[in-house]
């Protein structure tokens, strides 16, 4: 049965508008982009497929426009409105966060952090630059790859640190892994990173690490 046929309670589009986004499923925000199935299949039928195939939203966002394509009923139309989608909600977390919002918590931080960090397939280290008063002055992806001692460069961040004139940093990376549970290699990162910020006067207040589901606030956990 085509969904124009289904009770407007159970319709993506008009459930949407009748109760909210946040009360879709993945199945049912992807069935509103792809907007039409294959023969025998509903929007909604594909894009519970393609959750299932890919092994949930995350994979199947970040998959190749090779391998979507391969899907039946996946055409260049329906791939760009997808990747349309991701661009636009990453924007919007961008442009949320304006230069001089306060990141007095680290509940603040991981929000925002995850925003921007989780999807990626790969390691990434950013910082969070703030004033005396933690007013953000610049976020910025410093290094990407495996974080360990050999891959982040304390002089870079010192030298980041001074030309935004900031006093204290918030140290952050994600777990492609999915697990936030820090490392040896993340805390001896962390360690050389205060060390080195220390003697240009820039406090390290937290080092946060992206997860799938969840983050860790080094700080609050006692590792730092």
């Amino acid at each position: 049965m085509a969904i124009t046929n289904w009770p407007s309670a159970e319709r993506p589009r008009e459930k949407l508008l009748l109760q909210g986004a946040r009360q879709l499923s993945d199945a049912e925000l992807l069935a509103i982009f792809l907007q039409t199935g294959t023969r025998g299949k509903t929007a909604l039928d594909l894009a519970r497929e393609l959750l299932s195939e890919f092994g949930g939203l995350k994979p199947l966002l970040n998959a190749s426009k090779h391998h979507l394509m391969k899907k039946k009923g996946l055409g260049e139309a329906k791939y760009t409105a997808i990747k349309a989608a991701i661009e636009l909600g990453e924007r919007y977390q961008s442009e949320r966060l304006k230069i001089g919002a306060t990141f007095n918590s680290s509940q603040a931080a991981k929000k925002f952090l995850a925003a921007q960090l989780k999807n990626y397939a790969h390691e990434v280290f950013a910082c969070l630059f703030l004033n005396v008063h933690h007013k953000l002055l610049s976020f910025e992806e410093l290094f990407h790859g495996t974080i360990n001692e050999s891959s982040v460069y304390p002089r870079e961040v010192v030298k980041r640190g001074l030309a935004h004139n900031a006093a204290k940093v918030i140290l952050a990376h994600n777990h492609p892994s999915g697990n936030p549970t820090p490392s040896q290699a993340d805390c001896d990162v962390t360690q050389l990173l205060k060390q080195s910020l220390t003697l240009v006067d820039i406090q390290v207040i937290d080092h946060i690490i992206i997860g799938h589901e969840d983050s860790l606030s080094m700080m609050e956990a006692g590792y730092l």
